[in-house]
Order: C-alpha cells, then sequence, then structure tokens
C-alpha cells in the first residue's frame, strides 16, 4: 500500500461563528467527493468549543491537496470562511498515512 498524504487541524471561529464556519468547510467536503487524490475531508467540532472546528483529510500526494486549493469554487469557500476565523489559522499537522480502515 502507498504512504498518503495527510492533514490535520484546527480552525478557531471567531466567537458564534463555529456552525458557519463548519457549514462553509461541509461545502468543501461536498465539492471534494469528486476531487483527484481525495480519499478522506472530515470536519469535526470540539464538544467543549463549538467554535473550534478541526479538519482531517487524507490524499493521495501533498500535490493532489495543494492541486484542490487552485479550484475556484474551493478558493470562494476559502474567501468566505476567512473572516470567520478568530485569528490567522495555524498550521495543521502534516502526516504519513501508513493505512487502516478504509484507507486503500
Amino acid at each position: 500500500m502507498a504512504i498518503k498524504y495527510g492533514l490535520h487541524g484546527k480552525l478557531s471561529a471567531s466567537n458564534g461563528n463555529g456552525k458557519k464556519l463548519a457549514d462553509i468547510l461541509l461545502k468543501a467536503a461536498e465539492m471534494l467527493k469528486t476531487a483527484s487524490g481525495c480519499h478522506l475531508y472530515a470536519i469535526s467540532h470540539d464538544s467543549t468549543n463549538p467554535d473550534d472546528i478541526w479538519v482531517t483529510e487524507i490524499w493521495d500526494s501533498k500535490e493532489d491537496h495543494d492541486d484542490s486549493l487552485k479550484d475556484e469554487n474551493i478558493r470562494n469557500l476559502i474567501v468566505q470562511a476567512m473572516p470567520l476565523l478568530a485569528g490567522q489559522p495555524e498550521k495543521g499537522q502534516e502526516l504519513q498515512v501508513l493505512g487502516g480502515l478504509g484507507v486503500h
């Protein structure tokens, strides 16, 4: 099995904007269903702070991930999400995904 590229990170929305941010990211997830190399784009919120939104991604490669960010529709969602953030997003954890349930 080939090693996949993974990302896991938290986006903190400004007070009360977690649901709006999550909704935008869930739209991105719908768009990424057909993206080349995307295996997982999961959106979660912290049960103790719904303004903290977690994104977990698995891709065939970093290049596939980076290419997805060039899509005009995805870029428009990023523009919508940025004003909802409490600050600059932190760099997520880059992971080498070795395998597991659902990882092909």
